[in-house]
């Protein structure tokens, strides 16, 4: 099954600061969709959270293929790292694509 990602200028607009940034407030982030449309089997999303030094995505949703979904882990990002990654990609727009 095909799909796309988000555009990088939607998880890293230019101005505000990225939803891929962890907060104390849980966040679901979109990151994708199947190639039919999210609006009729579902995105690919996590919601994205911060618990002190842990900057955690957990709480998948995969979206509906007719078959059972994976069983997606949490995964947990030291945070100091996290943000520095974040801020750097926020900074260097290294993935703006100009036509």
């Amino acid at each position: 099954m095909g799909g796309r990602g988000p555009y990088a200028a939607d998880v890293l607009p230019t101005g505000r600061p990225s939803p891929l940034r962890g907060t104390d407030e849980a966040r679901r982030l979109q990151l994708g969709e199947p190639d039919r449309t999210g609006e009729c089997c579902g995105f690919l999303s996590v919601v994205v959270q911060r618990f002190g030094g842990i900057v955690q995505w957990s709480n998948w949703q995969v979206p509906w293929t007719g078959s059972t979904p994976a069983r997606l882990p949490e995964l947990h990002f030291e945070a100091g790292q996290y943000d520095a990654e974040i801020f750097r990609a926020e900074a260097g727009g290294w993935w703006r694509v100009y036509s």
